[in-house]
């Protein structure tokens, strides 16, 4: 057999995907449980239980094993996940070590910037506003939007079960929005993602047993992020939508909205943004009394209420279209007023 061209169909490597993650978590677990961490200073965690953050490296590893299953990947596919790799080490090693943010912001916009650069994939941020920098400036805009949602995944990883919930979600989308334009690559890679998040789940679902860590949560921020830029929206019809803006973007408003509101209310008190706290969306719903499974039912509600409205908006009219995504943003704006006005859980 020539093993260049072995390859197996999505169903079989979804399964794979699903028991290796299983497997590679569950070992992860027993050799890291009476791991005992470095305090971060002035840090608020919601419970002074330790659970190990060491599930990225086994999500990261069953996930790129799973990939090979699909056959040889294309060569975008394997510069990227070659970084992706690079970023889940760096994660690893902020968890290990307690990283400064300087120092995870400069490793981030290194290995993030590379492959940008190096593919030239990028968002056409240029093409957007009518101005012509040679792509300079949609390299920045992208390297910055990749970083945004790596931050994000990484900062809604503050409650059990939360970040699987969340990304799965978006995979979920990801994968309705490539199947769509017949993009079948990209939605294979995202339903192998899930299923590495769903093996995961086993060990995260409260009381979690396993975190992702930053490890985990950067790595799958990575992946979605590149997956975000890599999608090819090419509208058939007329639609408030263009190549540039695609309907891709919206699918990341639960992190995005969660992370606005963390760091707009600590700069408001004078709190540094990089120092975790209980001031999340998740924390504040739990402070209102609704258990943490409650909390998790309500975001994925509204992460799949927010994308049937997307879905609707590709295929409605230019006007009710336009309604629609106006709608949206009105939602996104009472969401973020309302959770920066409830209580934090103290």
């Amino acid at each position: 057999m020539n093993l260049s061209n072995f390859q197996v169909s999505l169903t079989s490597a979804a399964l794979t995907t699903i028991l290796l993650s299983i497997f590679l978590n569950w070992i992860t677990l027993q050799r890291t449980k009476n791991f005992v961490p470095n305090k971060r200073k002035n840090e608020e965690r919601l419970s002074s239980k330790y659970v190990p953050p060491f599930g990225g490296i086994a999500c990261s590893i069953a996930f790129l094993i799973s990939t090979r299953l699909l056959g040889q990947a294309e060569s975008n596919f394997l510069y990227i996940g070659f970084f992706a790799v690079l970023i889940s080490i760096i994660g690893l090693l902020d968890d290990l070590y307690n990283f400064k943010w300087y120092v995870k912001l400069f490793f981030q916009i290194i290995i993030v910037s590379i492959p940008v650069y190096n593919l030239n994939i990028f968002i056409n941020f240029e093409s957007l506003i009518g101005i012509e920098f040679n792509n300079s400036l949609n390299y920045i805009i992208s390297t910055i939007w990749i970083m945004l949602i790596m931050n994000a995944i990484n900062f809604i990883d503050n409650m059990d079960g939360l970040a699987v919930v969340v990304s799965s979600a978006i995979c979920i989308q990801i994968a309705v929005l490539t199947n769509y334009l017949n993009q079948y690559k990209l939605t294979d890679i995202s339903i192998l993602l899930l299923c590495t998040i769903g093996g995961f789940l086993f060990f995260n679902f409260p009381p979690a047993k396993l975190y992702f860590g930053d490890s985990g949560s950067l790595f799958i921020g990575f992946c979605l992020g590149f997956m975000s830029i890599l999608y090819n929206w090419v509208p058939q019809d007329i639609t408030v939508y263009s190549s540039t803006l695609s309907p891709m973007l919206l699918v990341f408003s639960v992190p995005l909205i969660d992370f606005l509101v963390v760091v707009s209310y600590r700069i408001s008190i004078g709190k540094s943004p990089t120092i975790g706290g209980t001031d999340h969306i998740s924390h504040r719903l739990l402070a209102k009394g609704y258990s943490e499974k409650r909390v998790l039912v309500i975001f994925l509600g509204y992460s799949i209420g927010c994308f049937v409205l997307i879905y609707l908006s590709i295929f409605t009219s230019n006007q009710i279209s336009f309604l629609i995504i106006a709608s949206l943003f009105v939602i996104y704006l009472l969401t973020y007023l309302l959770s920066i006005k409830m209580k934090i859980l103290t």
